[in-house]
């Protein structure tokens, strides 16, 4: 499709701009807009009826006039250069080297939207990924090519989190090619800082490309720049057969450029301000993860959301479990106590642990170790609770037995170090030795084939 230029700018409100008098327009188009004293601005076309074109503009639409300024449709969508050359650099959020670097030489361009995935093609996830942390390892696990968002707060350090799993995540007895593809959207300078800082001291950054979408970037920026890491890490995956970790944060920053975005637009609002669209717009992003068969690489997901006043309930967090497949939940109480990570397993959940652990993947004992563990947590939160109405005298010694357990659970197997990459066999072996506190009659989710091999002293 031809460009085409017109002078014919209508309106202009908030990061909005309305062309008329157009013809051939496309949503998605990229455009390119001239202000009269020759500055360029770049936007996309959001909505176009008749002869009509509603343009988001990625720069703000400060210095545009409605009588001289020039707009160009370019005739194509957005597209990303992609090539071995994106590993070890720093993009803006639209994807303009920002690491001092010179401009990388990109074998191909591809649409950011990507190509939908056929579901017949898709291979099922099974392969167990070791992030070297207790709590995801032991009972939440993640397996490749899954997505599983970690649901946080402010103030939460859910930050040093997925900097520690960029940094040790990895297939057991595999040497394959891994990357990091890092995306920030509405982060503060502090925040960006600390993810470089980390990438380039642990040399991490070598396989990793990074996009930053600042807190002082136009809000509009941060719908683009989720797709741009994506189409990163889908080229990387699929043509360079690599194992690609997607982490996305801020989600909940992202939430809020839609909102504003659509209420620029003046569109009836759905739930709590947010668009109605907002349920298929998260999945346009999250369901960008997985494998296909007969493709070597994989992509696998870990979106970060602030949940708003905690509240796992809000439309982001709520529509995410809908779309994901399980939760990590960070908790305050166990920050409050010192605990790191603070990830409560309750509420967390990994729909795909059950097919990558076991025999041939982790350890024959894993999931009846994660239920027992699982079920006698559950049981001590609940003792601590009437505690608080009883008193501690009025429990018996089996109530105290599983008070004693869910302290020594927080503080022994979901703590752990900030650097410490534990071993599966050590989480496992962590867990055993927390159920030994218990009366072995109170282990009936376990085997007793596994009671006799891994509790009783040989």
């Amino acid at each position: 499709m031809k460009s085409r230029e017109y002078l014919t700018v209508a309106e202009v409100y908030g990061p909005l701009m309305i062309v008329e008098g157009v013809s051939g327009v496309a949503y998605g188009e990229v455009v390119d807009i001239t202000t009269p004293d020759g500055e360029v601005k770049h936007g996309q076309v959001l909505d176009a009826y008749e002869d009509r074109a509603v343009i988001q503009v990625y720069e703000g639409t400060r210095g545009i006039d409605t009588f001289k300024t020039k707009v160009r449709f370019r005739g194509e969508t957005v597209k990303f250069g992609v090539g071995l050359e994106v590993l070890g650099r720093i993009f803006s959020g639209r994807g303009e080297p920002i690491d001092g670097g010179p401009k990388p030489i990109f074998e191909d361009e591809w649409d950011v939207h990507g190509a939908p995935i056929n579901p017949s093609a898709r291979e099922y996830p099974s392969e167990f990924i070791q992030t070297g942390i207790s709590v995801i390892d032991g009972m939440n696990t993640l397996v490749r090519g899954q997505k599983l968002p970690i649901f946080s707060g402010a103030g939460l350090p859910h930050n040093e989190l997925v900097a520690q799993i960029a940094r040790q995540a990895k297939v057991l007895g595999e040497e394959e090619k891994f990357a990091v593809v890092f995306c920030g959207m509405g982060i503060t300078h502090e925040e960006a800082a600390f993810f470089i800082n980390g990438f380039e001291k642990s040399g991490a950054i070598e396989r990793a490309t990074v996009f930053l979408n600042l807190a002082n970037d136009p809000a509009i920026e941060r719908i683009l720049t989720p797709r741009l890491a994506l189409t990163t890490a889908e080229y990387l995956a699929f043509t360079q057969g690599m194992h690609v970790l997607v982490i996305l944060t801020d989600m909940t920053n992202y939430c809020e450029a839609l909102r504003e975005i659509s209420a620029a637009r003046s569109e009836v609002p759905g739930r709590r301000g947010y668009p109605g669209y907002m349920y298929t717009d998260l999945a346009s992003i999250y369901e960008r993860a997985g494998r296909i068969k007969g493709r070597k690489g994989s992509v696998t997901q870990m979106p970060v959301l602030t949940m708003p006043a905690d509240d796992i309930t809000h439309p982001i967090p709520d529509l995410t479990g809908y779309i994901t497949e399980g939760q990590l939940v960070m908790e305050r109480e166990l920050h409050r106590k010192g605990i790191y990570p603070p990830i409560n397993p309750l509420p967390s959940l990994s729909r795909l642990m059950k097919d990558g652990i076991g025999e041939g993947h982790t350890r024959e004992d894993h999931m009846d170790v994660s239920n027992q563990l699982y079920a006698a947590y559950a049981e001590g939160r609940d003792i601590r609770s009437l505690v608080a109405v009883v008193g501690e005298e009025a429990l018996t010694e089996r109530d105290r037995s599983y008070l004693a357990f869910a302290d020594r659970f927080e503080r022994e197997f979901v703590n752990q170090g900030r650097d410490e990459d534990r071993p599966i066999e050590t989480t496992l072996d962590l867990g055993w030795e927390l159920l030994r506190s218990l009366p072995e009659s109170e282990l009936k989710r376990v085997d007793p084939k596994f009671i006799a091999k891994y509790l009783r002293p040989k």
